[in-house]
């Protein structure tokens, strides 16, 4: 079995509709050639971005979506704010085009004025960038991507697809002491959350993928909100909703490495459709499943929700088929909101979920909090899905239903192509290392104290010795040195009879709604 054997085959992708699987002439539905950098952290990643933006010039083309965007964010330090970044860009000739979601309202603790704001400063200076609202009912633009495209120097090219928003609490590095710059979250995080995330780098073919996913969205003909007043509102504070044409898609820049990308998405069936995926796309989920249908040894999970049993199911299938098959999952300890009717919803979710996980593989199934050094609760933000060591899912995703049906979203399926020459030499895989870099932090160890972690079954072990050690120093009242690492046993959520009982219908109708058409609801399809 060759590495692109993990890979979705163009026609179970489920969508005809998009040119993304048609625009490479081998038929491949990914791309070979491409150098994927992982950002760990906020921090690591706005670094990054703030460079590769003060590199830009007048006439090239700066595309980004995203969930939210505060402009005041400050990206590296004073002076960074990311309006102030994306306006000086627009400022100096760089043709800045940005699709941020509209969003609901603030009361609702959604992101509709920071959004609206960030659009107001851009287009001032010349840059065009839409609130979209092409969105199913209650639901949202999840896709968080930006795309740097150089006419005249491809060797530039670039683009960075992960969760990372542009907005407050996301400014976070490797000590976990939160970002300066908060947004209001659950008491249990403090003032200052400390929050995990990962962002991937990429060079090479994908990004005229990633970019092409922009241009869908951006061409997309259906009005930007189907609200009137909204639009008006748009039009006399000079935020034009009319699309302007781009300039003509670049060639591809050339291979540069030694992976292979497919990219993963989820849009929901709409009405009216999107053009590119008129019965909505599910390719995350898809993608997703393929993977975990060849999982042998372990399956690591970073996410913010593992909701929902629809979801649950394909991973109980695959610890059920393989009994050596072991489960890593390290989430947020607690919601990050809290509130008489939004607490219970995101329990009940993961009670479900976890419930179903641990019923199927037993002791095989360990799932993980995480704290700083201050004994905060670290938010796991990260969507992050590596099977066997070989196939490694980065996006917007999350492991539950909304990400897998209902919002847009887009993903970084990434495997090793074969080397067989001098310029690579020893190359490790791609999905190990991400793994590994992850483990080591969480555990707190260096290279030099691997203790074989590359074998699934010493990972697992050294997980549970940390997380036992550390649980035993709370419980113990926190005599004596701190041990070593970040892990925490999760709290399994414990909810009453009758909190189950009125917070189902409404985790189900609300928190984690189903995007798909009724004939794969019924058959329990993506």
């Amino acid at each position: 079995m060759t590495d692109t054997d993990w890979f979705l085959r163009a026609p179970e992708r489920g969508n005809e509709a998009t040119v993304i699987d048609s625009r490479h002439p081998s038929g491949e539905a990914w791309t070979s050639g491409n150098e994927v950098r992982p950002l760990v952290h906020g921090a690591t990643y706005f670094a990054a971005l703030t460079e590769a933006v003060r590199a830009m010039r007048a006439g090239d083309l700066l595309m980004f979506t995203d969930w939210r965007g505060d402009p005041d964010e400050r990206l590296v330090g004073d002076g960074t704010q990311v309006g102030t970044l994306l306006c000086h860009a627009a400022a100096t000739g760089v043709l800045v085009r940005g699709l941020v979601w509209r969003s609901h309202l603030d009361r609702l603790q959604f992101s509709e004025q920071q959004n609206r704001h960030l659009g107001e400063e851009i287009n001032a200076q010349g840059g065009i960038c839409l609130l979209d609202m092409r969105v199913r009912p209650g639901g949202s633009h999840h896709q968080k991507f930006v795309v740097l495209r150089h006419p005249g120097r491809p060797e530039l090219d670039c683009a960075f697809v992960g969760g990372i928003d542009l907005c407050h609490s996301r400014r976070d590095d490797a000590t976990h002491a939160g970002d300066m710059q908060s947004q209001p979250m659950a008491a249990v995080y403090g003032a200052r959350p400390p929050w995990h995330d990962i962002q991937l780098h990429l060079r090479g073919p994908v990004v005229g993928d990633v970019e092409t996913v922009f241009r869908e969205r951006w061409d997309d003909p259906a009005p930007l909100s189907r609200n009137p007043l909204r639009l008006i509102r748009d039009h006399l504070q000079r935020l034009d909703p009319r699309k302007r044409t781009l300039p003509q898609q670049l060639p591809d820049p050339a291979p540069c490495g030694t992976h292979a990308v497919q990219l993963l998405r989820t849009y929901p069936v709409r009405r009216p459709g999107y053009p590119f995926a008129p019965q909505g796309e599910r390719s995350v989920a898809r993608g997703i499943s393929k993977a975990l249908r060849r999982a042998r040894r372990l399956i690591y999970l970073e996410d913010q929700y593992l909701w929902s049993r629809d979801v649950a199911t394909g991973f109980c299938g695959a610890l059920e088929a393989q009994p050596e098959l072991l489960l890593i999952a390290v989430l947020p300890s607690y919601p990050d909101h809290e509130g008489r009717f939004s607490t219970a919803p995101n329990l009940v979710g993961r009670y479900e979920a976890v419930t179903m996980l641990r019923q199927a593989g037993g002791d095989r199934v360990a799932i993980y909090g995480l704290e700083n050094r201050e004994g905060t609760p670290i938010y796991v933000h990260a969507k992050v899905c590596i099977v066997d060591d070989r196939w490694a899912g980065v996006g917007s995703d999350n492991i539950n239903r909304r990400s897998w049906t209902h919002d847009s979203e887009l993903s970084c399926a990434v495997v090793d192509e074969p080397v067989s020459t001098s310029e690579h030499p020893a190359v490790r895989s791609y999905a190990l290392d991400l793994r590994l870099a992850l483990t080591r932090e969480h555990l707190e160890r260096t290279d030099g104290e691997d203790e074989n972690l590359e074998d699934p079954r010493n990972a697992f072990a050294c997980f549970a010795a940390v997380a036992g050690g550390l649980d035993a120093w709370h419980a113990g009242g926190k005599q004596g040195d701190r041990p070593p690492g970040r892990l925490r046993a999760y709290p399994t959520p414990t909810l009453s009879r009758f909190a189950r009982g009125w917070s189902t219908p409404l985790y189900r109708a609300v928190f984690d709604p189903d995007g798909r058409p009724r004939s794969l609801r019924a058959d329990g399809q993506f």
